[in-house]
């Protein structure tokens, strides 16, 4: 499973996930996606095959719908929260590095949305 870090999350987050082996890369790893819309963001993921790991629920989850509705293949969505993962910790990256190691050892594919605990 590949992994693309919404720009909320810090390249060095990918960078460990890449030492540990997975395929992982942040938005703003990614000139031709940094500050880009999360539609657009939306459509390069699922073109290129990514999940989509992201807090930002009130925009992600609407794409998702309309493109179920419409019949159309989405990203998969991996949510995190800012309750379970304050972007403000010093401790948050390394913490999120451990729950995505995990989930990428354990899990081969994820489909829909998954919320990373």
């Amino acid at each position: 499973m590949k992994l693309l870090l919404d720009e909320m999350w810090v390249p060095a987050i990918a960078e460990a996930l890449r030492d540990r082996g997975h395929d992982v890369v942040a938005v703003a790893e990614r000139h031709d996606l940094r500050g880009m819309p999360d539609a657009a963001i939306f459509e390069a993921a699922l073109a290129e095959g990514w999940a989509i790991v992201t807090e930002n629920v009130v925009d992600y989850r609407p794409l998702a719908a309309d493109a179920m509705r419409a019949g159309r293949p989405y990203p998969a969505l991996i949510f995190t929260s800012n309750r379970a993962y304050p972007r403000a910790s010093r401790r948050t990256a390394g913490r999120l590095v451990r729950a995505l190691d995990a989930l990428l050892t354990t899990r081969d594919a994820i489909s829909g949305e998954h919320w990373l605990d």
